[in-house]
């Protein structure tokens, strides 16, 4: 899946380890039904040599790097430099570049139940960066998959809870946004044939390379590149109208070129992995990654950094800021009330609440409040405000103290149960069984849900954490 579509054209010949040779990340294919030769061309009439990345693969690329371990990034900051733009595959080839064991990829998607492609990583350089170019080929023919079909695969498969979280949040930032623009139900939304496994595949792997690492994810804003790319149906408009979508709530700026530079997928992947943007923050760096993408951009070198530094504005009693949104309502019944609690928790929410109170002339009513992140705080509202019967939702940014957490998962005589780890110093590592995951599997061995916390609880803590 070509996730870094700039200046396409589609007479270039396909280099063993420049470019994917078999259709988009776009997963608005499901519209656009985009050719997987690249039938994307561009709208403009420039004149394009050669418009791949000149990637010189290292014959020799020796021990450049050391992999680093499990949960290395656990308290320290992974900042993305996103000043090229972003894609799937860049996240993943930028993320191996600073550490991620390969493995790690190839073992995410060997999990999920799909056949007919392999995984491919080159190191080499784009000008005089030395960067990794990951690539995902397909072997066989693949049919279209809805989103439902792909929410299925990716629950049901044998990923760890936090890649298996990570992946839907991703994909359903993705279909939603593909719903809105074309003015579809969510359940409508598909994925057109390859581009479905080159998604799948991006997804998946960049959230294993993120929960590897454990650490806080920070990104610059992200520069739009404008013009016009066609497609089967017509011509859209650059930065693509599925991108736009996914990237409500994300910093973003002009690049100033007429190219592609953020795909839907690394869209998608940004709006929902960042916790802040910031153009650099103040940290110390201590490892960095560079990921190549597949298409020259005219004033740039088209890459992504990676930097895994001790974050000194996140220091352990630093402050992790948040936006509290909150709207006193009178007229809204308990259900719905309800209804649109679960809603702002699923669509991202650190937590939600209603809390009765007295309002004027003795009304009895409710201020439903939520705790987002920055980046969400406009969606959120939008939410509340299309939810509810509130006028108005009011926002301020709050600070916290915050404790560093982390997910394992402990083998019990019940079955397998992810643990929160919360550390830092600030007294013993508490530990929190799934309660959701806890009760599904007392049911089905048909014993008290206690049980299964006790012995996980038991089984965490016997690990060390670890």
């Amino acid at each position: 899946m070509s996730t870094h579509g700039h200046s396409h054209d589609p007479a270039q010949p396909v280099g063993k380890h420049e470019s994917h040779g078999h259709g988009h990340e776009h997963s608005h294919e499901h519209a656009h039904e985009h050719e997987h030769a690249h039938e994307h061309e561009h709208a403009h009439e420039h004149e394009h040599k050669s418009n791949r990345v000149a990637f010189m693969s290292a014959a020799h690329p020796g021990n450049y790097r050391e992999d680093l371990p499990a949960g290395y990034g656990r308290g320290r900051l992974l900042f993305l430099d996103c000043a090229s733009g972003i894609a799937g595959d860049m996240t993943i080839a930028a993320l191996v570049d600073l550490g991620v064991p390969f493995h790690v990829v190839e073992s995410a998607a060997a999990k999920l139940s799909l056949t007919g492609f392999r995984l491919e990583l080159v190191q080499g350089r784009v000008g005089a960066i030395g960067a990794s170019h990951f690539d995902v080929h397909i072997d066989s023919g693949q049919h279209e998959r809805h989103y439902e079909e792909i929410r299925e695969l990716i629950g049901g498969s044998g990923l760890g809870h936090e890649v298996r979280e990570s992946a839907l949040r991703i994909f359903h930032r993705l279909a939603l946004a593909e719903a809105k623009v074309h003015h579809i139900p969510i359940e409508k939304v598909h994925f057109h044939e390859v581009g479905a496994v080159d998604a799948i595949v991006d997804v998946v792997g960049a959230a294993a390379c993120f929960a590897h690492l454990g650490a806080k994810v920070v990104a610059s804003p992200l520069p739009l590149g404008h013009g016009f790319v066609k497609c089967r149906h017509g011509v859209i408009p650059l930065p693509a109208p599925a991108t736009v979508e996914c990237l409500r709530g994300v910093p973003t700026y002009s690049a100033g070129i007429d190219a592609e530079t953020v795909t839907p997928t690394g869209a998608a992947i940004i709006g929902a992995m960042a916790q802040q943007f910031t153009r650099w923050p103040e940290m110390s760096p201590e490892h960095v990654g560079w990921g190549a993408g597949t298409y020259a951009l005219p004033d740039r070198p088209n890459v992504l950094r990676a930097v895994l530094s001790t974050a000194i504005a996140s220091a352990p009693h630093a402050h992790e800021g948040h936006t509290v949104l909150e709207a006193n309502i009178d007229d809204m019944t308990g259900e719905l009330t309800g209804h649109v609690l679960a809603l702002l928790m699923q669509s991202g929410a650190l937590d939600a609440w209603a809390t009765p109170i007295t309002m004027k002339k003795g009304r009895p009513g409710v201020v439903l409040a939520a705790i987002v992140a920055p980046h969400d705080a406009q969606r959120m509202s939008e939410l509340m405000l299309r939810e509810t019967t509130s006028l108005g939702v009011r926002r301020t940014v709050a600070d916290r103290v915050e404790r560093p957490r982390r997910m394992i998962e402990v083998q019990t005589r019940f079955g397998l149960v992810p643990v929160k780890v919360a550390e830092g110093p600030y007294g013993p590592a508490q530990y929190k069984p799934e309660f959701d995951v806890c009760v599904a599997l007392a049911d089905k061995q048909q014993v008290p849900v206690r049980e299964v916390i006790a012995e996980a609880l038991s089984k965490a803590r016997g690990s060390g954490g670890a």
